[in-house]
């Protein structure tokens, strides 16, 4: 770094990565011209930059609000990235913006990461060897490299004050260039700034940008990518009070961490220019970057809040479980070249290749994510669904009990109509409920009335009154199966023009699901005592008590059986 002595810098690139690890060197400079007045002398520590081969990646949320489904998929790649490759997922807290900045946002995202599996090897509660894991934390180490560059001159005071900035922001605009600071510090003389010292005079440090050259990095993702240096002037580093900017912050804590790949989001490309200049001046190697699209919406537009639920925090409240989220945030950009759609966490491990990651941006649908969830759901051991549902139904003042043969035998009935874990509350809800009278009422279930319903209520009622049916559902599948067959031959009916009306009466629906289990299930929630009488549920005793005072004149029912039938559903 030597030659580094009084170099203006006229080109800037990276070379090709050579191997899958290697790490690139972003900048070659011509030696013999000049910039700076002073000489250049190198002050940033060795120990600083990525462990030739070792990979160490990290994720750095700021704990200004929640974890976005963008961020959780950006530290699933990392986390992805690190594991397939047996290298370090480090987790850092970029906490800098003190007013906005809070510990319970903090709080909330540990638990997210947490939630999704995605333990971290280094950072907040774990500790490491690099840290510590929050910027609030390392104040020091960026004022001590910002210093290191005042002393090499890659950076200079700046004494002009925002009226003075913003003017010259306005001049450029009426020239329409780029609004690049032109300021007189950058050439400013010893005796001009000790006068401005001595009077206390606010500065920033400003980093020495080329006036010319091209910058160019191998994005593992996107390609080559280039900027043009007199586009982007001379930056602020260092603000007047003292604080750091987030362009160093970012640059001193990836070199010191020994971060090998940056997998961020899109959006941090820009960023990439400011924080290569910075790698340079002190001396550090580039790590390999990797920007990866943002998540959209439907519309194709930046995904966010008024798009519906855009935080993990949110789908896990709504019932999501975790394996799912991470299966469908690994699918937002990435596949395994296959038609398959459902991954394990270790099959993510597996299979992940940045290679495979694609550049456009990739569309967040809710429908689908809900479909998954279903898929994954269903999937799970049945003593675990059964747990889930069972803790879920009792926390929602359904059960009194979360476990049982009831439980176990709802789960499996019902577990068809559920995606999310919250749908549950709504399918019980539905099955331990006798919306009879409302049901008679509608027009789909006209024809079903029409279709002699009254008769058919009438034998029902005397097959309940006689014991027949409690028999048949104390036998269980088999034994309804038997009644259902001979009920259906005493009033030649079959298929539909038996069931629908045997579903109508036994459980105040036209739809549900599969009618002898949900019949059996009845019977049996009456008996059982698990059901909370906070339920609204209907025993089988007061379905048929209320079957018997069905005003059925009110519903144009034709009794073609005469006044014995109408003495036997009023008894």
């Amino acid at each position: 770094m030597a030659g580094l002595a009084g170099s203006p810098w006229l080109r800037i690139r990276v070379l090709p990565e050579l191997q899958p690890f290697s790490i690139r060197r972003c900048l070659l400079f011509n030696p013999s011209l000049s910039l700076f007045r002073r000489n250049i002398s190198m002050l940033a520590s060795a120990a600083a930059g990525p462990i030739n081969g070792e990979v160490r990646v990290r994720f750095a949320p700021s704990p200004t609000g929640n974890l976005h489904v963008g961020g959780a998929r950006t530290a699933l790649f990392n986390y992805l990235f690190a594991r397939s490759n047996g290298g370090k997922f480090i987790l850092r807290i970029e906490d800098t913006d003190l007013e906005r900045s809070t510990k319970e946002s903090e709080e909330a995202m540990l638990n997210d990461l947490m939630w999704l599996g995605l333990d971290w090897d280094e950072g907040p509660g774990v500790g490491g060897e690099y840290g510590p894991y929050r910027q609030s934390e390392r104040t020091s180490l960026y004022k001590q490299y910002a210093e290191n560059l005042l002393n090499s001159g890659h950076v200079y005071r700046c004494f002009c004050s925002n009226e003075e900035l913003e003017k010259m922001k306005e001049r450029a605009q009426q020239l329409l260039l780029p609004p690049v600071y032109t300021g007189k510090w950058a050439t400013a003389s010893d005796r001009e700034i000790q006068e401005e010292l001595g009077k206390m005079t606010p500065y920033t440090y400003r980093f020495r940008v080329p006036k010319e050259g091209i910058l160019k990095i191998n994005d593992l993702i996107r390609g080559e990518v280039s900027w043009s240096l007199d586009t982007l002037g001379d930056f602020v580093i260092l603000r007047s009070n003292g604080q750091p900017v987030y362009n160093f912050c970012v640059t001193v804590d990836d070199a010191t961490m020994r971060v090998s790949h940056v997998i961020r989001a899109e959006e941090h490309l820009p960023n990439t220019l400011r924080q290569a200049l910075i790698y340079q001046a002190l001396g550090f190697t580039m790590p390999s970057f990797a920007h990866v699209s943002l998540i959209l919406a439907p519309d194709r537009s930046k995904l966010s809040k008024r798009h519906g639920a855009t935080s993990v925090g949110q789908f896990r409240v709504m019932g999501y479980l975790p394996k799912a989220m991470v299966n469908y945030l690994a699918l937002l950009g990435w596949g395994d070249g296959t038609d398959n759609e459902f991954f394990t966490m270790d099959q993510l491990v597996e299979k992940f290749s940045i290679s495979r990651v694609n550049k456009s941006g990739a569309v967040f649908d809710s429908t689908k994510l809900r479909w998954m969830n279903g898929q994954h759901l269903r999937a799970l051991p049945s003593e675990e669904l059964s747990q889930i549902l069972g803790e879920r139904w009792k926390s929602m003042g359904l059960l009194v009990d979360s476990g049982g043969m009831f439980v176990k035998e709802a789960t499996e009935l019902l577990k068809d109509g559920i995606d999310l874990v919250t749908d549950a509350d709504a399918v019980l809800s539905n099955l331990l409920s006798y919306p009879l009278e409302s049901t008679l009422a509608s027009a789909e279930c006209k024809p079903v009335v029409e279709d002699k319903l009254f008769d058919l209520a009438t034998s029902l009622l005397s097959a309940y009154d006689s014991g027949e049916l409690l028999e048949a559902l104390k036998a269980g599948p088999i034994g309804w199966q038997n009644w259902v067959k001979n009920f259906g031959k005493q009033l030649k009916r079959k298929g539909k023009s038996l069931f629908m009306p045997l579903r109508l009466l036994l459980t105040g629906k036209l739809h549900g699901p599969e009618m002898g289990g949900s019949i059996i299930l009845i019977y049996k929630a009456g008996i059982c005592g698990v059901i909370s009488p906070q339920a609204s549920f209907k025993t089988l005793d007061e379905r048929f008590k209320m079957l018997r005072e069905i005003a059925w004149e009110a519903y144009n029912v034709e009794k073609q059986s005469g006044a014995d039938s109408v003495a036997t559903l009023s008894h």
